[in-house]
């Protein structure tokens, strides 16, 4: 039934409800977040009688969503960013309007070359070597190490000199590989696209992330975990050197995938460790320069030097190349982050045990991560001893 203007009364409602918070919002407004999928339509009810029409009104969730998106409509949100905001904070999206938010954030990860036809029907090492030399044609390279890293890598290095000798003995390789920026950058988007990438590459990436250590214990310990530990090696590796069981093809689809598959509940928990883990990195940065302005070492340059060459450096890395946070990069990172914990997962199943404590110790991951994969560690110990005890 409509109104003496026009609007429908359920609509009407609607409008009366923000009214009353001092909002503003009009008939095209609702139409416009109707059409983006963020706001249900209104449920029919019954007939009037007569020829009078029938009722209808506005869903209950729909009053929370109005006010919401009223107060940021204003300042000019994509739908999809919309989307990832309202769900940050607990409103009911439609399920379906969520999910198609974070598939789009997979799609602004885009590579030179992906437009060009005339890679069309290569296979997918043919296209992984077409977009690589499209790239090297370009000269286009990878920030490995943003500028903020590299002033404090440099500036401890000032202060402290190399690495402990009893750290640079842990690296085992004598002449370790020395990857120019192109080629660092190379192997980067090959392991994005789903080509072979051996832990020998992954090893010379994690000494370009680390361009200032004459010594990378770290990356030693991933080149030569075939030979160190032979019996595990051969359960994740493959004949080529490439971890079996991480899955092949293009890393956008798969991470697609997690965005149609994974849980609500887990998609949220994703967001909010992924704003916990770039809140943690910027708090770190700033806690280490304000150590090295003042002279001193103290806990934040340690918590520094112990994740430098781990996961949670990786995590500071990836914080300060992403300058300026949005909801797109929040959710991709938000699905980075739940794919990582179905890989700690898979891994489980293969080599059992996985050695959980040692993402408990310090440096290994960033806080809000640890408590993220480690919860799935807990998981899988009770699903595991409910299976024994069935």
């Amino acid at each position: 039934m409509s109104s003496s203007n026009g609007l429908s009364a359920a609509d009407q409602q609607l409008i009366d409800h923000a009214a009353r918070h001092d909002l503003t919002v009009t008939a095209k407004q609702l139409a416009g977040w109707r059409r983006a999928g963020l706001l249900p339509g209104n449920v029919r009810g019954g007939g009037l009688g007569r020829g009078r029409g029938s009722t209808s009104s506005p869903p209950p969730e729909s009053f929370d969503l109005v006010l919401a998106l009223a107060r940021r409509a204003a300042r000019g949100k994509r739908p999809t960013d919309l989307a990832l905001l309202l769900f940050a904070e607990g409103l009911p999206v439609p399920e379906v309007t969520v999910r198609a938010a974070f598939r789009a954030a997979v799609d602004t990860v885009a590579l030179p070359g992906e437009d060009d036809s005339s890679g069309d029907g290569l296979g997918l090492e043919g296209h992984v070597d077409h977009v690589v030399g499209r790239l090297a044609e370009m000269g286009q390279t990878v920030t490995l190490v943003p500028a903020r890293a590299r002033r404090i890598d440099e500036r401890i290095a000032r202060l402290l000199g190399g690495l402990p000798a009893e750290l640079a003995e842990l690296d085992k390789s004598t002449e370790p590989s020395r990857l120019t920026t192109q080629d660092a950058s190379l192997t980067a988007v090959t392991a994005v696209l789903g080509g072979t990438v051996s832990l020998q590459e992954i090893g010379d990436l994690l000494r370009a992330m680390a361009p200032g250590m004459a010594s990378h214990p770290i990356a030693s310990l991933v080149e030569t975990t075939q030979q160190d530990v032979p019996d595990a090696a051969d359960m994740v590796l493959a004949d080529d050197g490439s971890l079996t069981f991480v899955p092949g093809g293009d890393a956008r689809d798969v991470l697609r995938g997690v965005a149609d598959t994974a849980s609500l509940e887990d998609l949220a928990a994703g967001w909010r460790t992924a704003r916990q883990v770039r809140e943690w990195a910027v708090d770190l940065c700033e806690r280490v320069e304000g150590e090295l302005d003042g002279g001193q070492i103290g806990e934040a340059v340690t918590e520094w030097l112990k994740g430098r060459q781990l996961l949670s450096g990786l995590s500071v890395l990836e914080t300060l190349r992403e300058r300026h946070w949005s909801p797109s990069s929040g959710a991709l990172s938000a699905l980075v982050l739940l794919f990582q914990r179905q890989m700690f997962a898979v891994l489980d199943g293969l080599v059992p045990g996985c050695q959980w404590h040692v993402l408990e110790m310090p440096g290994v991951l960033p806080p809000p991560v640890r408590d993220l994969i480690l919860n799935t560690a807990v998981s899988l110990e009770a699903a595991l001893a409910e299976g024994a005890a069935g």
